[in-house]
């Protein structure tokens, strides 16, 4: 049986929230905030994700492929942005050695 929850977007079906991807990408500009995210789909199953820097427009990290839908589990959105943390946890060093120079 599923129910309607009370935000718009979302889905609560057998106990788990479901949203639709523009609310995921939401919740994923949330979390990585200052940092500016966008997100889009490359294809029916798939999306690119970039992080950049607010101020000047850079992007820091671009990720392409990422496995998505159109309507996502919470715990599929929770794994995303693990992904792109991995993903930044990665280049932290380049990071740093840049700002040093």
């Amino acid at each position: 049986m599923a129910t309607r929850s009370s935000r718009p977007g979302t889905d609560k079906e057998a106990g788990m929230n479901k949203m639709t991807f523009p609310n995921a990408c939401q919740v994923m500009r949330w979390h990585f905030h200052p940092l500016g995210f966008e997100a889009s789909m490359d294809a029916p199953r798939s999306m690119v994700a970039r992080l950049f820097d607010r101020a000047s427009g850079e992007t820091l990290l671009a990720i392409a492929g990422i496995p998505c839908a159109a309507i996502m589990a919470a715990a599929d959105v929770e794994r995303i942005i693990e992904a792109v943390e991995a993903e930044m946890d990665a280049f932290i060093p380049a990071f740093t050695l840049r700002d040093a120079v």
